[in-house]
């Protein structure tokens, strides 16, 4: 497939796979990077830096998972290029995902939720893992126990901007735990009833499924390839976005897709609250009130204290 350009060349999000791929404006460089061996790649005799101590801390401690920044060649598909994390980035992103998606789902369902569902491993490479259609990953959830968060080197470019944050970053991260919900108990098969003729598999990126999927009840491109990625699409964008989007979306679709698109969305509030205690609408103005923080400024991103 080939990417759709803008004039300025920043290219339009897409997802692949189980994981979201985009592509953005590349303008740093990996060569010009100043990498830290001690602490960007695991060796034998580990130097424990304070960003460490701080994992411990605030991951391991509390919630048993493991944040990865350094590079492991064992947790990396070989089948794509990758770089490490720098480490000053990594520190931004374990902030970001603490703030923005654990404490979010601690507020709204306890944190006995996160400590049972949450996966025990976040592993963060630099790059994207760039396709040979043209597109690049940007997260993927491997087994019901393991997150992977790319292009971690690009996010200053990004730190500003809640809608670039979410494309890039923290979609990723709704996205790839609701599969990891969805193993642990599968939604309602009424879900996939409700357009189960219409899902196209991997023709979702390519004409003419790459337009008008709002008004054929698809929330974006990417949900047409699945009923299991239509659920998970619906669900992290439902939370990433403020409620005037949601509202957006559906007047764009047209009566027919706001009919289908409410039906779906119906189904996933009802299992999260069901199966989970997860009230949607609570966790979204979590995620909404969190990202406004971020953005403007208010939360250290940095501290290691």
């Amino acid at each position: 497939m080939n990417m759709k350009r803008t004039p300025r060349h920043i290219l339009t999000a897409i997802l692949v796979g189980c994981g979201l791929a985009a592509a953005a404006p590349l303008v740093q460089s990996c060569s010009d990077d100043e990498l830290r061996p001690e602490s960007v790649i695991t060796v034998d005799q580990q130097v424990y830096t304070p960003f460490d101590y701080w994992l411990q801390r605030n991951y391991v401690a509390p919630y048993n998972i493991r944040f990865k920044y350094r590079y492991e060649d064992n947790e990396s598909d070989k089948d794509y290029y990758t770089v490490p994390s720098r480490y000053d980035d990594a520190v931004v992103l374990a902030h970001l995902v603490k703030y923005l998606c654990i404490e979010a789902y601690d507020e709204v369902g306890g944190i006995d939720f996160t400590r049972a569902y949450f996966p025990k491993l976040i592993f963060t490479i630099g790059e994207w893992e760039y396709k040979n259609n043209g597109t690049y990953i940007l997260g993927t959830a491997e087994g019901g126990r393991k997150i992977l968060l790319s292009g971690t080197n690009y996010l200053s470019l990004y730190l500003k901007n809640a809608d670039d944050l979410n494309t890039y970053y923290l979609k990723t991260i709704h996205h790839e735990f609701t599969h990891i919900l969805n193993q642990t108990k599968d939604y309602p098969a009424d879900f996939q009833m409700i357009t189960g003729t219409d899902y196209v598999a991997d023709k979702w990126s390519e004409s003419p499924f790459d337009t008008g999927y709002l008004q054929r009840g698809f929330i974006s491109a990417y949900a047409q390839h699945s009923d299991k990625e239509d659920f998970a699409e619906l669900l992290s964008m439902y939370v990433c976005n403020p409620a005037d989007r949601w509202s957006t979306w559906l007047r764009e679709a047209g009566s027919e897709g706001a009919h289908i698109l409410t039906a779906k969305m119906e189904i996933v509030k009802s299992y999260m609250l069901s199966t989970f205690n997860i009230d949607l609408d609570q966790l979204r103005s979590s995620v909404q009130r969190r990202q406004k923080q971020v953005v403007s400024g208010y939360v250290d991103l940095t501290s290691l204290e």
